[in-house]
This record gives structure tokens, sequence and C-alpha cells, in this order.
């Protein structure tokens, strides 16, 4: 990741009085493992999108075949659909409390607590009921798993033994995404709210 930095007194001490860009490169901190996941991730991300792009009538009305993929692309596929279908839902369980992003990679459901709630999620919270949210979750965690194993299986150096090592990096990345306010479980199982 490239970042400028303007620094005025280096500026006028190499130019007198103009400004010069001075240009910094931070180096990720991230390891191979977490660069391989997440680069399949955000590949998978842009297929489903140019796979939802794709036109399903020609220029003469006629319905249009989806492109044909393979079984597991295609289950990966569906499993990126089923998260972006649920997001909005995952949005206000995160922000009611209701789940957290645990270390694994998977969320972790709490009480649905309808106390206190924020005006704008009072009538989601009160339409959602315990076996509702409890189906959205593990959709959400059955998905979530097939994206994992998908991960595995497109990279050659990464083994299903390393699925525990996977599992912990889409951990890992879920909880530096979490908004403040938000459930996370730490590496050594507690739990904290977001900062």
């Amino acid at each position: 990741m490239k970042r400028t930095l303007w620094s005025l007194p280096a500026a006028l001490a190499l130019a007198g009085c103009t400004l010069a860009q001075v240009k910094v490169d931070v180096v990720s901190e991230r390891t191979a493992l977490e660069n391989q996941v997440l680069g399949t991730y955000n590949a998978l991300d842009r297929e489903m999108l140019l796979v939802a792009s794709v036109r399903g009538v020609d220029s003469a009305g006629r319905v249009q075949e989806p492109p044909r993929q393979s079984g597991e692309a295609g289950d990966a596929m569906q499993a990126m659909q089923v998260l972006a279908f649920h997001d909005d839902d995952l949005q206000a369980f995160k922000r009611l409390g209701w789940v957290g992003e645990n270390a694994e990679g998977l969320l972790t459901p709490f009480p649905l607590v309808k106390e206190g709630v924020p005006d704008d999620l009072k009538d989601f919270a009160r339409r959602y009921g315990d076996a509702e949210f409890r189906t959205v979750v593990g959709e959400i965690n059955r998905v979530r798993e097939a994206v994992m194993r998908r991960v595995v299986a497109l990279n050659e150096d990464i083994t299903e033994g390393d699925l525990p090592k996977v599992r912990r990096v889409f951990g890992k990345l879920n909880a530096e995404s979490a908004l403040p306010g938000e459930k996370i479980q730490l590496q050594d199982g507690a739990w904290t709210v977001k900062k």
C-alpha cells in the first residue's frame, strides 16, 4: 500500500519555500498466508460481481443461459451471493450486539436484547424472532465455511490441513473490519467490544 505524506518542514529545508511531495512505502504486516487468503477472497468477490452483471436477456429480448461453472465454483459464487444478500441484516445484528465475529471466521450468536435499540433499528428488532435469527446466522456461517474451503481449494500452497489457520485468518480479517461497538473475539478466546 502506498501513502503520500506532505511534509512542510522537509520541503522548506530541501526547496526553500516550495512544497515537496514525499512518498513513503508502508510495508504490510500481513503474513503470506493472510495475503493469499485475502487475495483469493477478493478474486471470488470480483468473480461474483462479474457473474451477477452478465445480461440475462440478449438484444433481441431472448433469455440467455448464464455462463457454466464447475460445481465448486458455482457453490462458491452462490455462497458469495448469500453473504451479499444477508449483509444488511448482518450489519444490523452486529449493531444490536446480537452477533459477534469469532476468532474462527464465523459468527457467534448472543441473546436477542430488544431494549434500548436505536430508533432506526426498532422495527427491524421487533420483527426478528429467535428462530429466524438463528436460521440466518446459521446460513451465513454455512456459506462462510464454504468460502473458506474454496479459498483452500484454489491455493495449491494451502492444504485441507491448513483450514484451521485459514479460519483464524478470516477471524482476524473480520475483527479488523469490525466497526467500533461491535463484538469481536480475541485470539485468546476472550470477547471484547471493538473500540
